[in-house]
């Protein structure tokens, strides 16, 4: 059979920094959770739990309806870090 491979443990890096409320206008908090094309990445990649996770997804929806972030990315040109002209 083959080994079982071992994973490092995942931890909520916002229960860490004991964080009350995720602020829309935070990108940098943000960016976390999002992909390299800027979709939500779901818990068991990032290792949020879910209250935060939960707090992430409506801080990135209302990010995206102010235009801090993109709805979507073209694929022919994806930036490498899309957050250094904020």
């Amino acid at each position: 059979m083959a080994e079982k491979r071992k994973y490092s443990r995942k931890y909520c890096k916002y229960t860490e920094a004991k964080v009350e409320f995720i602020d829309y206008k935070d990108t940098a908090m943000l960016k976390h959770a999002l992909s390299e094309r800027f979709k939500i990445m779901p818990r068991r990649l990032t290792g949020t739990s879910k209250k935060y996770q939960e707090m992430v997804e409506v801080a990135i929806k209302r990010a995206r309806h102010v235009a801090l972030i993109p709805y979507i990315v073209d694929r022919k040109q994806v930036k490498e870090n899309p957050f250094e002209g904020l």
